[in-house]
């Protein structure tokens, strides 16, 4: 028994000092073996795919109880790019040689209980390398707890300080214990992830839960052996999987596999102090992201001596660029940025006093440096301004970029401050304007990354207006107020309420203008203190003595807000008891539209309204569009998490026919997020003042008599004051106004004197012309990097993985022109319309779009992973000689023949696997994903390999490719359109599927064979009262005596091919038009050709608000085939006014039938996915009729019958113009006129 107690407690005595937490020894030297690798492709057999390899083997040597040094060799970088199969890693000895140079120095690290940190090194190892480590280090990473099986705590690793989920579990026989570990990096406390280029983009949680587009996993598994001094990690595995697509990760997605493994080898004692040398600290194991801006993913080229590389490639470009737009110089300008970025702050002094003499390359220069985004831009700018050797305009375009592309650390926020106060930049009305305006944009987008955002950030705009307001100068208070619109400060809020009627403190007596900039100054407020927001404009909008338009616009930032169910039954209640109906038929018809949304935003919003539409509809819902709108449009769609909306406001007032303020915006939705598109907007406040004593002869059905009325009262402009604008407009893009103007009375008379007939030498008009007698040469080629969008994450191997999209144009314009005036001009402009006016000119216009879409590994020193590239280049050139005589209305053009094919548009997109490396930049591989053939190449390195047949699998392949042309044998020219599809279809991959692959598409105009020998291609209009042909002389004479009526001749045009002594080919159009009660037209168009009678006739005839009708007849002398056309509207008593339409055919063409038929086939699919039934019935046959009934004053019904079946769908959501709901419309706009319901 003695015994069975002394076994039991040297038992007991030896398992309690055998322990699992990890730990390390410092008498002990530790040798593993290391390998990580990440691949990037779809997944898929037979696709091409991109990774890289890398191993090493690690020493881990004791420098004190806590304290220890790693020590890395035998390094070896190796990367794949090909199909699984086919191809196998390949060795990058210069590229394992530079990274190896580095690792050779030693890193030192703390090690206690499990957990790395303080990692420090040499100080000139780069934050790659220390990141590299940092993926080494975090297979020691790892927390044991022996009380438990399952576990969860928070914790730092390469990825941040996340939550981690634990799970051990010990094998009996060996007693080593394997802990698996996952990371949920989804939900990060400081996740090691950066987005750069979205700080406009509004997030959208409810967009969120409608699916992801990145998913991530994150799966370590360690083997701990116990021992005496502690848990030894004997094994560790770690795996990391994500799930990337442009769009929902549900419709297939691009995949992301990185694996690190580390083995113990060796544990034995250690020999000697090892020595390390002076260090610095590199921080802990969360992964530091450096150079971002710098390391751009879809080039790799070597950035030593960035200036001399920068200049030349800016000479390049200028030249490539001259004369057209070279589509090849695109992926040059990415470079260039490249270039800018990583050069010294001295360099762009070096660079403007190289380029600042030569017109073209200034241009370049200028245009590029806009993507500098950080303080050398702005220090740059500050000496330009400071030294007034660019022109205001040049400063205003390059300043606005530059501010908008702009990091947006505080620092630079500071810096930005100093244009506010320098002389120059209020030297000019449009560059001070800019500067104010990007200043509030820079302030919005240091708030979307800095929370809380400081006050100060925005304290000059507050000043501005606070200023603006004490001294009463109008101009200023719309400028300050816009740029605190910009900046969406929630602390400007009370500055903002210093201009709001029954909202200020003090009384407030500010004009439209000046009260419309501040309503709509909080709209990016509301996005960030919505409560705040909803009570001012509440307020606003509730008080009855503010003006409408006021109240109108109140709303539309009160519903910016998204408020809830209670304060839309608030606002509800509220107009049951409102008597503006210009104000009840904005809101009611906005809440009308919201209802029908199906943005992901608006999901709660749109519940809340449909409740309200069905209590306000019975009493609102025919008032007509006489009184003031708000329309909402949208979709969206879940696959591929992608919609879009437009909105539309027309703010009218009792006293005026048109809009008083007209604002459009549109918003793209994307993945979780909102960005804003361009918005315009329109301010008539002159005009307001034109026409507030109505319009004499106006009817409102915007014939040819109401055009004249309302020119009529335009002609009374001079009667406005000089100091308020006759317009005002503005432009918002992302969000963000970037510019704004108003049209006063004194530029009115300068654009009526610029063209006025009485114009002399004097005139701006008159130096233009005699400079297009001498010979004009002109071209602006303008290239803007549209987006770049960038999200950096930190993967298991201590590498950046990066998503970013980049989107670069490049246009251009070039002309030539000369001029000839006979007789010259002496001394008036007026002399013009008397004159014969000859001119020859010729130039292009056009612009080359490349679009990147980059997904995988991006360092200085290398790339790997997966790249879709498209290309968009359209070109027009053109070159003729015109004749001109005003007087005679005879206008002539003469075009040379078509002897080149050349492309108008064209697109080629595919998607590749790529692989770069900083030792040989120029060599990179980049293999299609989808081969185009199992002989093709694969890789483009140094390392070429070919398929074995063997090893080629099945694929479900679509391909599509044909070539259409239409060709004239009498010009000699044609127009083809040739497209080419390749595609790998995978039913589980759509809709991703769409743009994996090989696509080329292009427009092009070709010569083609013509019966005679083309000189030239002339085309002529007369439109003078003696300019009908013999034949036109006899049909009118015909017509005259049939109808009754003398038709009058507009105008007679022909187009003919010139050949020689050849009589002219080609055709003749006459055009007729009788301005009576019920207008008449006809047009007859002839093949002139010897032994041709070729015409076609069209007839038409139609009455103001009762219908129209075409008949059309063509073929020989126009009797081959014939069809009609014929519409009416009906709107009798009782009834909703309707619209019909019918097309009935009696002869057609072979070809025109087969068309039909085929187009016919897609009809059944197309009014599926737009919502319409079907039912099968037999109609009249060889027609087709529709009618369109205007349910309401927003929604239709329409019917369309075929002639076996018919389609149709009710309450469609569409606008109508005022003459359709004319019965709608009251005298009157308070709710007495309107009557109760």
């Amino acid at each position: 028994m003695q015994g069975l107690l002394l076994f039991c407690l040297v038992a007991l005595a030896t398992s309690q000092s055998v322990h699992y937490e990890p730990g390390l020894s410092p008498k002990k030297t530790y040798e593993y073996k290391y390998v990580g690798e990440v691949n990037f492709g779809l997944g898929k057999s037979n696709l091409a795919e991109s990774a890289t390899r890398i191993s090493c083997n690690l020493k881990i040597v004791g420098a004190s109880q806590q304290t220890f040094i790693l020590q890395i060799s035998d390094f070896a970088f190796e990367d794949f790019n090909g199909v699984k199969g086919r191809n196998r890693f390949t060795a990058v000895p210069k590229l394992s040689q530079r990274i190896a140079s580095q690792l050779v120095k030693p890193f030192m690290f703390d090690y206690v209980g499990g957990h790395v940190s303080n990692i420090r090194t040499s100080a000139e190892i780069s934050d790659t390398i220390v990141n590299l480590v940092r993926g080494m280090l975090g297979l020691f990473h790892v927390t044991v707890k022996t009380t438990q099986r399952i576990y969860e705590l928070e914790e730092a690793s390469v990825h941040g300080v996340c939550p981690s989920h634990y799970g051990a579990e010990v094998n009996e026989e060996t007693k080593d214990m394997t802990i698996t570990q996952v990371v949920d990096i989804k939900n990060c406390r400081e996740k090691a992830a950066i987005y750069k280029g979205l700080a406009t983009a509004v997030l959208d949680d409810v967009g969120k839960q409608r699916g992801e587009s990145v998913l991530t996993t994150v799966r370590c598994v360690y083997t701990v052996k116990p021992t005496a001094e502690g848990g030894l990690i004997t094994r560790a595995l770690g795996h990391e999987q994500q799930h990337f697509s442009p769009f929902n990760v549900k419709g297939g997605n691009f995949k992301m596999q990185a694996m690190n493994e580390m083995v113990l080898l060796a544990v034995n004692d250690t020999a000697g102090a090892v020595e390390s040398g002076p260090m610095e600290s590199k921080g802990d194991l969360v992964f530091k992201f450096t150079d971002a801006e710098i390391n751009l993913p879809i080039v790799m080229q070597n950035l030593e001596d960035p200036i001399t590389k920068a200049a030349e490639l800016i000479k390049h470009l200028a030249e490539a660029n001259r004369y057209q737009i070279d589509s090849t110089t695109s992926e040059d300008t990415i470079k260039l940025y490249q270039l800018l970025r990583a050069m010294p702050d001295e360099g762009l002094d070096i660079l403007w006093k190289q380029f600042a003499g030569n017109e073209e390359e200034r241009r370049w220069f200028l245009d590029m440096i806009v993507e500098i985004n950080d303080a050398k831009i702005l220090k740059f700018l500050q000496a330009r301004f400071q030294a007034r050797d660019v022109s205001a305009t040049e400063a205003w375009q390059t300043l606005l970029l530059a501010f908008n592309h702009l990091q947006t650390d505080a620092d630079l926020v500071e810096l930005a401050k100093t244009f506010l106060s320098m002389p120059f930049c209020k030297s000019d009305v449009d560059l001070w304007h800019t500067v104010v305006l990007s200043y509030g944009s820079l302030v919005y987008k240091h708030c979307a990354y800095t929370t809380p955002c400081p006050v100060a950030t925005v304290q000059p705009l507050l000043d501005m207006a606070v200023e603006s307001l004490r001294i009463g100068n109008h101009d200023d208070m719309v400028v300050s107020l816009k740029a605190l619109g910009n900046a969406g400060h929630p602390g400007s809020l009370k500055t903002i309420m210093r201009f709001l009627p029954g909202v200020a403190a003090t009384p407030v007596d500010l004009p439209p203008r000046v009260l419309s900039a501040a309503v709509q100054s909080m709209r990016l407020i509301a996005a960030r203190d919505p409560l705040r927001v909803q009570d001012i404009t509440m307020s606003l909008f509730l008080q009855k003595n503010n003006p409408a338009e006021i109240r109108m616009l109140a709303f539309i930032i009160l519903f910016d807000t998204k408020p809830s169910m209670a304060v839309v039954s608030i606002v509800t209640v509220h107009l049951q008891e409102e008597k503006n109906l210009h104000v009840i038929s904005f809101a009611y018809s906005y809440l009308k539209s919201v209802s029908r949304s199906s943005t992901p935003n608006n999901h709660f919003l749109s519940t809340a309204c449909n409740v309200a539409v069905k209590i306000l509809g019975p009493r609102y819902s025919r008032l007509s569009y006489h009184y003031s709108k708000a329309i909402h449009m949208d979709w969206f769609n879940d696959d591929f998490l992608i919609g879009t909306a437009t909105e539309v406001f027309m703010l009218r007032s009792a006293t005026n026919v048109f809009p008083t303020e007209i604002l459009m915006k549109g918003q793209f939705y994307f993945i979780g997020r909102i960005l804003q598109l361009m918005e315009l907007g329109i301010r008539a406040d002159g005009l307001k003042e034109l026409f507030a004593n109505g319009i004499p002869g106006f009817k409102g059905d915007l014939s040819f008599s109401d055009f004249q009325a309302i020119l009529n009262v335009l002609k009374n402009w001079e009667v406005l004051p000089n100091d308020e604008p006759v317009l005002s407009a503005y432009s918002r893009a992302s969000g963000q106004e970037w510019f704004f103007a108003d049209l006063k009375k004194e530029t009115i008379q300068n654009i009526v004197k610029f063209f006025s007939q009485s114009a002399g030498k004097g005139s701006l008009l008159w130096a233009v012309i005699e400079n297009l007698q001498k010979g004009l040469s002109w071209h602006r080629t303008k290239p803007y990097l549209i987006v770049e969008v960038r999200y950096f994450q930190a993967t298991i191997l201590g590498l950046p993985l990066e998503i970013s999209k980049y989107y670069e144009t490049i246009n251009g314009i070039s002309v030539n022109a000369t001029a000839s005036i006979n007789p010259p001009l002496t001394d008036r402009l007026g002399q013009l319309f008397t004159s014969d006016i000859s001119l020859e000119t010729d130039g292009f216009i056009g612009y080359t779009k490349d679009f990147w879409l980059y997904y995988g590994i991006n360092t200085e020193l290398f790339q790997c992973g997966s790249e879709f590239k498209s290309k968009t280049p359209v070109e027009i050139p053109w070159k003729f000689s015109a004749k001109i005589n005003i007087a005679k209305k005879k206008f002539e053009l003469d075009f040379p023949p078509c002897e080149k094919q050349f492309n108008l548009v064209s697109f080629s997109s595919n998607v590749y696997a790529v692989s770069r490396n900083i030792e040989e930049p120029d060599l990179d591989k980049r293999t299609p994903i989808i081969p185009d053939s199992h002989d093709e190449v694969i890789q483009k390195g140094p390392t070429v390999e070919r398929p074995q047949s063997d090893q080629i699998l099945t694929r479900n392949n679509w391909t599509q490719k044909d070539k259409m042309c239409i060709e004239s044998n009498i010009y000699g020219a044609g127009v083809c359109v040739e497209y080419d599809l390749r595609r790998e279809f995978y039913h589980d991959e759509y809709p991703l599927y769409y743009f994996l692959g090989y696509t080329q598409m292009a427009v092009k105009v070709v010569p083609a064979q013509a019966i005679n020998a083309v000189e030239k291609i002339h085309f002529e209009v007369n439109a003078g009262p003696s300019s009908h042909p013999a034949s036109a002389q006899e049909l009118l004479e015909t017509l005259s005596e049939v109808g009754n009526s003398t038709f009058e001749a507009v105008f007679n045009v022909n187009a003919f091919a010139v050949s020689g002594n050849e009589k002219p080919e080609g055709y003749n159009a006459v055009f007729y038009y009788t301005p009576e009660e019920v207008k008449k037209t006809q047009l007859i168009v002839s093949h002139v050709q010897e032994n041709s009678n070729w015409k076609i006739c069209i007839d038409t005839s139609m009455k103001a608000r009762v219908g129209a009708k075409a008949n059309i007849k063509w073929g020989a002398e126009c009797q081959s085939y014939e069809m009609s056309i014929t519409s009416e509207t009906a709107h009798l008593p009782g009834t909703l006014p309707t619209i019909t339409a019918k097309i009935h055919w009696t002869r057609m063409p072979e070809k025109v039938t087969r068309a039909c038929t085929r187009l016919e086939s897609y009809i059944p699919g197309m009014a599926l996915l737009l919502n319409f039934y079907q039912k099968q019935e037999q109609n009249a046959r060889q027609e087709i009729s529709a009618s369109v009934v205007a349910s309401s004053a927003d929604s239709i019904d329409v019917r369309i019958q075929f002639p076996e079946y018919t389609v149709f769908r009710q309450a469609i959501p569409f606008p109508m113009p005022p003459v359709v709901l004319q019965e709608f419309q009251h005298d009157n706009t308070t709710m007495d006129s309107f009557g109760r319901a």
